[in-house]
C-alpha cells in the first residue's frame, strides 16, 4: 500500500509540473501576405476615423485607392454598428513604383498625434485606436525602424504593431465620404483641418490635383 501510494503521490506531481499548452498571442500570429494584383499592392493602417484616413491616403502620389473597413480584431462579419474589437482601418491599394511601403509609413505617423492612445483627436475609444499593420519582415522592420526614430525623437508611440490578418470592407455609404459629403460637419470640422495638418508637413507627396 505504501508504495502504490508513493507511485501516486510521483504521478501527481508531474502533472501538476507539466507546462500548459499557451493560447497564442497576437505576436504568435504568422502575417497574411496579401498578392499584389496588377502590379498594385496593399497596405493596411488603422489611424482614428478611416474617414479621415481614406481621404488622407488618397491624396497621396501613387496611392490607387483607399478603402474603408474594419481590421485588428477577431470577430467575424463586423459592421459599423458593431464591430466588435476591430478598429476601423483602411486598405491602401498603391503603385510600388511611385510610392514606397516605407513612404505609406511616414505618411501614417505624419498624419495623426502619435502619443494619443484609443483615440485620434475628438474620437475616443478602442473603435479609433491606432495600429500599423505588417504582412512581412520587411515590412515589420520598416515598422520598428521608424518607431525607434521617432522614440530618439522623444515621441511615445501610442500605434499598436500587429501582423495582418483579415480585412474588411465598411459599408458602401462609408467609401468616399468626404468626398461625397465635403460640406457635412464632421469633415469640415475635423477630417478637413488633420489633412491639411498632414500635408503641411510632407507637401511633396501630395498629388498636384488635391487642395482643401
Amino acid at each position: 500500500m505504501k508504495l502504490i501510494s508513493i507511485i501516486i503521490l510521483i504521478f501527481i506531481a508531474s502533472t501538476c509540473n507539466t507546462p500548459k499548452e499557451k493560447k497564442a498571442s497576437q505576436d504568435d500570429l504568422k502575417p497574411i501576405e496579401v498578392i499584389s494584383q496588377d502590379g498594385l499592392e496593399r497596405a493596411y493602417f488603422a489611424s482614428g476615423c478611416f474617414w479621415c484616413v481614406e481621404e488622407i491616403y488618397e491624396s497621396v502620389k501613387g496611392v490607387d485607392e483607399a478603402i474603408s473597413g474594419y481590421s485588428g480584431g477577431n470577430t467575424n462579419n463586423p459592421s459599423y454598428r458593431d464591430h466588435a474589437d476591430h478598429a476601423e482601418a483602411n486598405e491602401i491599394i498603391y503603385n510600388p513604383e511611385v510610392v514606397s511601403f516605407k513612404t505609406l509609413v511616414d505618411v501614417y505617423f505624419a498624419s495623426q498625434n502619435i502619443e494619443q492612445v484609443n483615440g485620434q483627436g475628438p474620437d475616443i475609444g478602442k473603435s479609433y485606436r491606432s495600429i500599423i499593420f505588417y504582412q512581412n519582415d520587411e515590412q515589420k522592420k520598416i515598422i520598428e525602424d521608424k518607431i525607434t526614430l521617432l522614440t530618439k525623437e522623444g515621441y511615445k508611440v501610442a500605434a499598436e504593431v500587429k501582423a495582418f490578418q483579415k480585412f474588411w470592407i465598411a459599408e458602401d455609404y462609408h467609401q468616399d465620404y468626404a468626398k461625397l459629403h465635403p460640406n457635412q460637419g464632421y469633415i469640415q470640422g475635423v477630417s478637413i483641418p488633420r489633412w491639411r495638418k498632414f500635408a503641411s508637413k510632407m507637401p511633396e507627396v501630395i498629388k498636384p490635383t488635391v487642395s482643401h
